[in-house]
């Protein structure tokens, strides 16, 4: 390969890793304005070939800049940047080692927490359930930052694109960004769902089937505009 072409492929390379830079601390930063993240609770990362993207640990989204980029290798070496990544990047590498995600939203969303101390599972209380796989997990407690909570989660992640991490909040993955955020968005909606219709008294909310969770899935296969 040519110096030129070389400097061409690499010039590329950085677009590449500054578009997604720059989606990723829009992603943040609507986290926190959706009102899924407080302060600095929750993370999200995007994987740029073999590099991960990731926001850094207790640095605020707002004042997230360009020149902030924080990345790692799939083994959590820190290849760009000088900020500390999320101390929850064992989280995100494991998604990414085990799953064809490219990208991950965890949070801290207060009706899914909530939910994650009532239940081990959600219970399928809306069709877009059939969205993340079906009925939503909730993974065992372990402290954050550690391998337990990452081999806690990706059992609860087993055949699904998002869980509840007990006592801690929320993890979807996507395809994209966009798509990862809105399983996220999605996820903390069913959970207010839930507790809304489940505390009216003497009511209890129906639930639906998995025949009809099938059904819906191979509906939602075609759902959306065709390219």
């Amino acid at each position: 390969m040519t110096y030129s072409r070389v400097t061409e492929v690499r010039g590329d390379e950085e677009r590449s890793r500054e578009a997604a830079w720059e989606a990723l601390v829009a992603t943040a930063r609507r986290t926190v304005a959706d009102g899924l993240v407080v302060g600095t609770s929750g993370n999200v990362s995007v994987r740029v070939d073999d590099t991960v993207l990731v926001t850094p640990s207790g640095v605020p989204y707002d004042r997230l800049a360009p020149g902030d980029v924080t990345g790692v290798d799939l083994d959590g070496r820190q290849v760009l940047g000088t900020l500390v990544p999320t101390s929850e990047l064992p989280l995100h590498l494991a998604v990414y080692r085990a799953t064809d995600a490219r990208a991950v939203v965890h949070t801290h969303a207060v009706h899914a927490t909530a939910v994650s101390v009532l239940v081990p599972e959600l219970p399928p209380v809306h069709y877009m359930t059939a969205a993340l796989g079906g009925p939503v997990r909730v993974a065992p407690y372990a402290t954050y930052g550690t391998d337990e909570l990452a081999r806690n989660m990706l059992d609860a992640l087993t055949d699904r694109t998002g869980c509840l991490l007990q006592n801690h909040g929320t993890i979807t993955y996507g395809t994209s960004l966009g798509q990862a955020y809105d399983r996220t968005a999605q996820l903390e909606w069913m959970c207010r769902l839930w507790l809304t219709a489940s505390s009216v008294p003497g009511r209890t909310p129906s639930l639906l089937t998995d025949h009809q969770l099938t059904e819906v899935t191979e509906r939602l296969r075609g759902y959306g505009q065709r390219g």
